[in-house]
C-alpha cells in the first residue's frame, strides 16, 4: 500500500516518560529541566511538530508532579503504575492507549534524548507504508530512536516486551524487515543516563 496523506496523518506519537532516573539520585527524567521547561515537554512536543497525532505521553515516577508541572495541553497522559517494572511496561502502556484512536502506526520517542527533535520524528513518520511498517532512525548505520511499529505489529510487540528491553527483542527478530532511516545530520542520540550526562541539557 502507497503512504498517503492521509494515512500520515494515523502515526500516533508515544513519548516513553516514566522512569524515575535511578542513576540519577532518583530525580524523574520528565521532570529535567531543558531551556527552561521540564524535558517531557520537549519531547512530546517534538512528535506534535514532527507530524504525529495524537501524542500519548505515559507517566511513572512522580506522574502527579509532571501533571502539575509540566504544561502538555492537547496531550494524552497515560499512567503506568507498573513502571518500576521498567520499560516494557510503559510501552505496553502506551501501545495499550492507542486502542480505538485510529491509528495505523505508533512512533516512539524517549524523554530523556532531547538532541531528538522535531526533524528526526518527521524523517521516520515519512517512512510509513503501512500497518506492517517497521522503520527507526539511524546514526552512523546503527539503529536508534524514534521507532515506528505499524499497527498490525503492537500485538506481538506487547506480547514480548519485558523489563528494561522494551522492543529491543522483537527488533532483533525482525531485524531485516526494519527500514532505516539517517537522521546523523539532523539530531543526536545522547541519553541523559547519570549525573555527568546532566551537562547535555541546555
Amino acid at each position: 500500500m502507497d503512504r498517503t496523506t492521509d494515512d500520515s496523518a494515523q502515526v500516533a506519537g508515544i513519548v516513553l516518560a516514566a522512569g524515575g532516573g535511578r542513576r540519577l539520585g532518583g530525580r524523574p527524567k520528565a521532570l529535567l529541566t531543558h531551556r527552561g521547561r521540564p524535558l517531557v515537554e520537549h519531547a512530546a512536543r517534538a512528535l506534535r511538530e514532527g507530524g504525529c497525532a495524537p501524542v500519548h505521553i505515559v507517566l511513572g515516577a512522580a506522574a502527579a508532579t509532571v501533571r502539575a508541572r509540566a504544561r502538555l495541553p492537547g496531550f494524552v497522559l497515560v499512567d503506568n503504575p507498573d513502571w518500576e517494572q521498567g520499560m516494557g511496561s510503559s510501552l505496553r502502556a502506551g501501545l495499550g492507549s492507542l486502542a480505538g484512536t485510529g491509528a495505523r502506526a505508533a512512533l516512539i520517542a524517549l524523554v530523556d534524548q532531547p538532541g531528538i527533535g522535531a526533524e528526526a520524528v518527521a524523517r521516520v513518520v515519512a517512512a510509513y507504508r503501512s500497518p506492517s511498517t517497521l522503520a527507526a532512525a539511524a546514526y552512523g548505520g546503527e539503529r536508534g530512536h524514534p521507532v515506528l511499529f505499524g499497527a498490525d505489529r503492537w500485538a506481538d510487540i506487547t506480547a514480548s516486551a519485558e523489563g528494561d528491553r522494551g522492543a529491543r527483542a522483537y527488533l532483533r527478530a525482525h531485524q531485516s524487515a526494519i527500514t532505516l532511516v539517517d537522521c546523523s545530520d539532523i539530531a543526536r542520540t545522547d541519553d541523559i543516563d547519570t549525573p555527568e550526562d546532566l551537562t547535555l541539557l541546555e
